[in-house]
């Protein structure tokens, strides 16, 4: 993420390129939402993904009033990649969006649009969307939660996104479970090459391998959710087990950062009964007589990683927050 100026004028465009989809919104002065765009990834094909995020800001931009010169109006732009720009070598590392992996993404950003452009992994500009004006708006330190088709976490400090020397603060899915039970000491093999990843236990195939193993039949995770509220055995017990898993990891975490908030994101956010049960049950893994870190929901659900990619521009002293 760079440090350069933003250009003239207040709006912002955040991207969030993903390995389906690229979307961009448009954000106003004080946060508000004055049109998006959303487009397929063209995977695998790198030329093309900058072809397409150049026309999608362009596309953003044209909605704006034009300057008093005449000229286009011209908005700051901030991008989020599953994936972290390597301070080493400045070029994209960690990228499950693979054909990203090894390129200059900010440089010829910042080519193609002819200005300064930010990029930061995905899962920190979700924490600094809900530390900005989501779940997490007020606190000093946030810790945004990626529950999906991996294991992703971010760190916002006022507002602002924690990169690391290594440019991978957060990534806490990729440390082993902590305080492993019976069943867990042999681990399980991840993607990162190593075995027993927090990942490997949390993400949402996890949870719906864990039951498929239990049951003998598959269900995707939001019903097995379901069919524990509605009392089948098997899905309270293994629901029981992810809950208790998931506590012990977010245990660490705040053994590690003591953060005032800690938001969950991606598709298993939505399981509601996450927000009651693990913050009953990390209180025998914090390293205090009290844990007060509140666990919430995300406030502005899916919409968090293209807002917080906007948001990597802080507001300017005349602005305010908004």
């Amino acid at each position: 993420m760079k440090g350069a100026a933003p250009p003239a004028g207040r709006a912002r465009i955040g991207v969030d390129l993903g390995g389906t989809k690229i979307e961009a919104i448009l954000l106003g002065a004080k946060g508000e939402v004055l049109t998006r765009r959303r487009v397929a990834s063209p995977r695998g094909d790198y030329e093309a993904t900058l072809a397409a995020v150049g026309r999608l800001v362009n596309e953003l931009e044209a909605s704006l009033p034009r300057e008093t010169t005449g000229d286009p109006a011209r908005a700051s732009v901030g991008v989020g990649i599953p994936g972290a720009i390597s301070p080493a070598t400045g070029l994209v590392k960690n990228a499950n969006s693979t054909w990203l992996i090894g390129k200059p993404l900010d440089r010829d950003l910042e080519r193609l649009l002819a200005r300064p452009v930010r990029v930061a992994n995905d899962a920190n500009c979700f924490a600094v969307s809900e530390a900005v004006d989501g779940a997490g708006a007020g606190a000093h330190l946030v810790f945004g939660v990626i529950l999906g088709t991996g294991v992703g976490g971010g760190i916002a400090i006022d507002g602002r996104p924690l990169l690391g020397a290594n440019a991978i603060a957060g990534e806490w899915g990729h440390n082993p479970l902590p305080w492993p039970m019976a069943g867990e000491l042999e681990g399980r093999p991840c993607y990162c090459g190593r075995e027993g990843c927090i990942e490997t236990f949390l993400s949402g195939p996890a949870l719906e391998a864990e039951y498929r193993g239990k049951a003998g039949r598959p269900l995707a995770a939001a019903a097995i959710a379901q069919a524990a509220a509605g009392g089948e055995a098997i899905a309270q017990a293994v629901m029981a087990r992810y809950e208790e898993r998931l506590a012990r990891g977010l245990a660490h975490v705040v053994n590690l950062l003591d953060p005032e908030v800690i938001v969950l994101g991606g598709g298993l956010s939505n399981i509601g009964r996450l927000y009651e049960t693990v913050p009953r049950l990390w209180g025998r893994f914090v390293f205090s007589d009290r844990v007060d870190t509140r666990l919430r929901p995300p406030v502005h659900g899916d919409s968090s990683g293209v807002r917080g990619a906007a948001w990597l521009w802080p507001p300017e002293p005349d602005e305010g927050a908004p």
